[in-house]
């Protein structure tokens, strides 16, 4: 039997390790995907907190109907919400590791200039960014403004002047 067939398994007859290995393969492949699909794929909690809810929904519904066995789909998601407690716990302390598996915020706007490079980037058009301004400070224009941020979660975090400037 080669390693990969040991480690993954392969049918319906998986061992409990080889449903763990999965569920941290998966885990991690999910950092990377939502990494690769932007902040914008994912708002109001972070995208590191989604892909916890969408594994644990896609893996928890296969014990709810029965397709894969019941103990080893609770083993996996144990192993798996351990694993993500513990990346949270890592990134708590580690700015790095943070910023490499969060993300950081990425300016948008600053003193009267678009960063039309990260607009591009993130895929955010001048009527999403004054969209943000009016939610959030209830602004229609960008002159009482000193910097929008896309935020890690995906949100916009914008910042008035002050009465100095």
């Amino acid at each position: 039997m080669n390693l990969i067939e040991k480690l993954f398994g392969q049918g319906e007859n998986l061992t409990v390790y080889q449903m763990c290995f999965r569920a941290l393969v998966i885990y991690l492949l999910a950092i990377l995907y939502v990494r690769l699909a932007g902040k914008r794929a994912f708002g109001k909690i972070s995208s590191f907190d989604n892909i916890i809810v969408i594994t644990l929904g896609a893996m928890l519904s296969r014990a709810i109907v029965g397709i894969s066995p019941f103990v080893h789909i609770l083993a996996s998601t144990l192993v798996l919400v351990s694993f993500h407690r513990f990346v949270a716990w890592i990134t708590q302390r580690d700015h790095a590791v943070g910023k490499l598996v969060k993300g950081e915020p990425v300016s948008l706007y600053k003193d009267g200039n678009l960063n039309e490079t990260n607009l591009r980037k993130n895929a955010i058009s001048h009527q999403d960014l004054m969209e943000g301004v009016r939610i959030k400070l209830n602004e229609n224009s960008l002159e009482n403004i000193k910097e929008i941020f896309l935020e890690r979660n995906g949100e916009f975090g914008v910042v008035r002047k002050t009465e100095r400037q």
